[in-house]
C-alpha cells in the first residue's frame, strides 16, 4: 500500500488535466487580474520572443493571471513579474526547469523523511503507543508549501513558463511528445490551486486519525468462542480488521470442518464490524471472550452486557469526507474529491473505470467460475467465499509447515532485508543490479499489517513495513513483505532509474499495485517451492479472474457512496452507516448474489480502505489488470530486464504507459480470454 503522499501530495500539488466545461461546482472567486492586463504582457512577450513562443505564452499567462489574488500585488505587478521571469529562450528554460526540479526534490524529500519521522511510532512497532504519537503523526510538514510558493512568486514562475495540459491534451499531444516535453508537462501539473494552510492541514489530521484507528483495531481470536464456550484460535493471535482477518479465513481452505467453522467465526466478526453492534470491549482487548455468532460478551466464563461500538467506523469515514470535501472550493477545476482522485490522480475518469468493473463482473465467466469453485469445494457457497484462495498453489500446502519455513527463514526484520538481494537475483536481476536496488530499501516491524513508503529524493530509502512477531514472520506476514517489497523494487527504479525528477513514479497508484502483486505471486518460489502442475497458467488466471471480481464489487460500493455522499454532504454518521450497508447489499444483489447463493449480504462494507485510505480502492482491481496484461507480456522474456524497461518509463497518463509497456491500453479482454481458456482445462 502506498499511502501517505500518494494523498496529501494531490492536495498541495493538486494535478489538474480537466476541461474547462468541466467546471461546474466549487466556489470561484472572480478572476482579479484584467484581461486587458494579460492580453497586454502577451503581447509584449509574443512580440519579444516570436510566434514559435506564442502558444506556451498564451497558455502560461494566463493559467498565472487566474491563480493571481488580491495579496499578490496588483496589475502592475503581476505584468512585472511576467516580463521579468518568463523565459523565452529553450536553453535557459531547460536550466531553469533542472534548477526548479532540483530544488523541488530536495523540497519533498525532506519531507517525506520528517513525514517518516513524525509518523514512526504510528506506524512502527517500538513499544507502548502514546496518545501524543497520533498528534504528531497528524502534523503534515508540507501543509504550507502551496502558500509559501504562491507567496514567494515561485509558483506563477513556474506556471507561466511550465503550463499545465488537460488530460484530453496529454492524450492527443503525448504519443508525439519528447521525454523532455513530458517532463516540462508534469511540472506544469504543479501548482494549479492555492489550498490554505490550515485546510491541508485538516486533511492530515483526518487522514492520520483514519489510519491510526485501522492500524489498532485488532480482534483477539483466541478470545473467540463457540455457542460452547470452546476456542479455535491460537491464544495469541491477533488479527487486524479487515486484512489480516480476511487472511485467516483464506488460510483456512484447506483445513475441513474445522477450517469450515473457522471462517463461519471470522465471516460474523466482519458482519458485527459493518454494522458497529461488536462489543466495543472486544476491540484490541484481551480481557473478555466474546461468540460472534450470537453477539454474547464473557468474562471468566460467564456472560456480561457490553456496549456496541458507537458507530466510530462511519464517523471517521464522514470526517474523511468532511476534510476533503473542505478542499473543493480551492480546487475549480477539480471542484469534488472524486474528481481530484480519478481525472487528477488516476488520470483515468471515473466512468471508465466503472465501467470497466461493472462489464467485469456482468461477464458470464463468472458464473461459470462460481460453479467450478463450488465443484471443488464440494458445498455450496458461502458469502465469505469471495475470499476462495483455493486456485493459489499455497493453497494446497500446510500452513504451519509455510510457518516454519518463513520463522526460521527470518527471524527479524533485518534477515528479511539481507535476503532481499537475493530474491532479486533469483528473479532475474543481475547481482550488481541486484544489489543496488536492495541497497535502496529498508525493512521495519510495522504495527498494522504492512505497507510500502517510497524515497521522494535520491540518497534515500525505500520501507518496508510488515507485521512480525517474536516467533519470527509467519507466511502471512511473508506473503504480505513480498507484495510491500514489490512496491519497493517500483519506488526505486522510478526514482533511481527515471531520466529525470518530474518523471518519478508510476502513472497512478494501481501501476505500483501491478508490479506489488507480480511480486507476490512469485513469494513461494522465492522460498524454493516448485509449482509443477501443468495447469499452473490456467490456475493462476482463475485466482486473478476470482481477486479482481472480489475487489471490483468493493471498489464500485467505495464510488457509490462517495457519490452519494456529494449529494448528501449534511449526512449523519447513522444515515451514512444506513447507507453503506444498503449500497453494499444492492451491489452484492446485482453481481454476487446469485453466484454465491445469498442475497442482501453486506459483507462488501468490510473494507479498511474505505475508512482509512479514501477512494484508494479502485486501484486494486485496475492494478490487477495491469498485472495480468503486464505477466502475460512477460513470458519467454528476461523479467528483471522487462521490469527495468517497463518502470523506468516513469509517469506518463495510464494508457500511454501501458502501451509503452505492453503494446495495448488497459483491457478486460485478456483476463477474460484466459479465464475461458482455463474453465475448459480446469475440473
Amino acid at each position: 500500500m502506498k499511502k501517505y503522499l500518494l494523498l496529501l501530495l494531490p492536495l498541495v500539488l493538486v494535478l489538474s488535466q480537466c476541461k474547462q466545461k468541466e467546471i461546474s461546482a466549487g466556489k470561484q472567486t472572480a478572476r482579479y487580474i484584467s484581461q486587458q492586463t494579460t492580453d497586454t504582457v502577451i503581447k509584449v512577450l509574443a512580440t519579444k520572443f516570436g510566434d514559435s513562443q506564442k502558444a506556451r505564452i498564451e497558455k502560461g499567462i494566463n493559467q498565472a493571471a487566474a491563480l493571481w489574488t488580491e495579496k499578490d500585488g496588483r496589475d502592475a505587478d503581476f505584468k512585472a513579474l511576467c516580463l521579468k521571469y518568463f523565459v523565452g529562450d529553450p536553453a535557459k528554460l531547460e536550466l531553469l526547469f533542472n534548477r526548479m526540479t532540483g530544488n523541488f526534490e530536495q523540497l519533498f524529500g525532506h519531507y517525506n523523511l520528517i513525514n517518516l519521522a513524525m509518523k514512526w511510532a504510528v506506524h512502527i512497532d517500538i513499544g507502548e503507543a502514546l496518545d501524543a504519537d497520533e498528534i504528531f503523526g497528524a502534523w503534515d510538514p508540507a501543509s504550507h508549501f502551496n502558500d509559501d510558493f504562491f507567496a514567494n512568486k515561485i509558483a506563477f514562475i513556474t506556471c507561466m513558463n511550465f503550463p499545465f495540459y488537460t488530460l484530453a491534451e496529454k492524450e492527443d499531444l503525448g504519443p508525439k511528445w519528447s521525454r523532455k516535453d513530458w517532463a516540462y508537462a508534469r511540472l506544469g501539473d504543479m501548482f494549479t490551486a492555492r489550498i490554505p494552510a490550515e485546510v491541508s492541514q485538516k486533511v492530515s489530521d483526518a487522514l492520520s486519525s483514519a489510519d491510526n484507528y485501522i492500524s489498532n483495531y485488532n480482534i483477539y481470536m483466541g478470545n473467540l468462542v463457540d455457542e460452547k464456550g470452546k476456542t479455535h484460535f491460537a491464544k495469541d493471535m491477533k488479527l487486524l480488521s479487515h486484512w489480516n482477518l480476511r487472511d485467516e479465513l483464506k488460510a483456512n481452505y484447506n483445513q475441513g470442518d474445522e477450517g469450515l467453522l473457522k471462517q463461519k467465526l471470522v465471516y460474523n466478526v466482519m458482519l458485527h464490524i459493518i454494522d458497529q453492534s461488536i462489543p466495543d470491549s472486544v476491540i484490541n482487548n484481551p480481557k473478555f471472550q466474546w461468540d460472534p455468532v450470537t453477539n454474547k460478551m464473557f468474562k471468566d466464563g460467564k456472560e456480561v452486557t457490553f456496549v456496541a461500538e458507537p458507530d466510530k467506523r462511519y464517523a471517521i469515514f464522514l470526517n474523511n469526507f468532511k476534510a476533503l470535501k473542505a478542499v473543493d472550493q480551492y480546487t475549480p477545476l477539480y471542484p469534488t474529491y472524486i474528481l481530484r482522485s480519478f481525472d487528477g490522480g488516476m488520470e483515468i475518469r471515473q466512468e471508465q473505470v466503472e465501467k470497466l468493473f461493472t462489464d467485469f463482473c456482468s461477464s458470464p465467466e463468472v458464473k461459470k467460475v462460481g460453479e467450478l469453485i463450488t465443484k471443488r469445494l464440494g458445498r455450496p457457497l458461502q458469502p465469505f467465499d469471495i475470499w476462495y484462495d483455493g486456485f493459489k498453489a499455497r493453497s494446497s500446502m500446510n500452513q504451519d509447515e509455510l510457518d516454519r519455513i518463513t520463522r526460521a527463514k527470518y527471524p527479524d526484520p533485518k534477515a528479511y532485508e539481507a535476503d532481499i538481494p537475493n530474491m532479486l537475483i533469483k528473479l532475474g536481476f543481475k547481482p550488481d543490479k541486484a544489489k543496488e536496488i536492495a541497497s535502496h530499501i529498508t525493512v521495519d516491524p510495522a504495527r498494522g499489517s504492512g505497507h510500502a513508503w517510497g524515497a521522494q529524493m535520491k540518497g534515500d530509502k525505500a520501507h518496508l513495513r510488515t507485521r512480525i512477531a517474536k516467533t519470527g514472520m509467519d507466511y502471512k506476514g511473508y506473503n504480505i513483505a513480498v507484495h510491500e517489497m514489490g512496491h519497493n523494487v517500483e519506488q526505486t527504479i522510478s526514482l533511481y532509474m527515471v531520466d529525470n525528477y518530474m518523471m518519478m513514479g508510476v502513472p497512478n497508484t494501481a501501476f505500483t499495485e501491478a508490479l506489488a502483486f507480480i511480486f507476490q505471486k512469485r513469494d513461494l518460489f522465492l522460498l524454493g517451492k516448485k509449482d509443477n502442475d501443468p495447469n499452473k497458467e490456467d490456475m493462476a488466471a482463475l485466482d486473478q479472474f476470482w481477486m479482481s471480481y472480489e475487489i471490483m464489487g468493493v471498489s464500485l460500493l467505495d464510488m457509490a457512496v462517495w457519490k452519494w455522499l456529494y449529494e448528501n454532504p449534511d449526512a449523519t454518521k447513522a444515515q451514512l452507516k444506513e447507507k453503506v450497508i444498503s449500497t453494499a447489499k444492492d451491489v452484492w444483489n446485482k453481481y454476487y448474489a446469485e453466484v454465491l447463493g445469498v442475497k442482501d449480504c453486506p459483507l462488501l462494507a468490510i473494507y479498511s480502505h474505505m475508512i482509512d485510505n479514501p477512494l484508494y480502492l479502485p486501484n486494486y482491481p485496475v492494478g490487477h489488470l495491469i498485472d495480468f496484461q503486464i505477466d502475460q507480456y512477460l513470458k519467454g522474456k528476461n523479467f528483471a530486464d522487462e521490469i527495468q524497461r517497463i518502470y523506468s518509463a516513469g509517469r506518463l497518463i495510464p494508457q500511454l504507459w501501458m502501451k509503452n509497456a505492453v503494446g495495448s491500453e488497459i483491457s478486460i479482454k485478456p483476463i477474460l480470454d484466459a479465464t475461458d481458456k482455463a474453465l475448459v482445462t480446469i475440473k
